[in-house]
């Protein structure tokens, strides 16, 4: 059975730091492309950070470049996001999600048939 499940969230003040992860079982997430997103009250699913299958071709929304950073552990068969500077804007329910093989990064909902459940990141003073 195909699962994810993130780890991580939690309250910050503004220009704080967390990292959140994301175990994958059931698959191995190493030939997978990877994705990082995240959902406000009231607003749509945005993509965050996305990584190739290959990992040479990374996305980050304009918001988050310079400040969040995606990765994997294939040793862990699990992925990170490392969020820096976080500011009250990045408040959301963060999902990790994943889809097959793919050399392009593709960095949006309907691209990802896997996800996880969501954590909550709350930025707030």
């Amino acid at each position: 059975q195909v699962q994810l499940v993130e780890s991580g969230g939690g309250l910050v003040q503004p220009g704080g730091s967390l990292r959140l992860s994301c175990a994958a079982s059931g698959f191995t997430l190493n030939y997978y492309a990877i994705g990082w997103f995240r959902q406000a009250p009231g607003k749509e699913r945005e993509g965050v950070a996305c990584i190739s299958s290959s990992d040479d071709s990374t996305y980050y929304a304009d918001s988050v470049k310079g400040r969040f950073t995606i990765s994997r552990d294939n040793a862990k068969n699990s992925m990170d996001l490392q969020m820096n500077s976080l500011k009250p804007e990045d408040t959301a329910i963060y999902y990790c999600a994943a889809r097959g093989w793919s050399d392009q990064t593709m960095c949006v909902r309907t691209a990802f048939p896997s996800w996880g459940q969501g954590t909550q990141v709350t930025v707030a003073s």
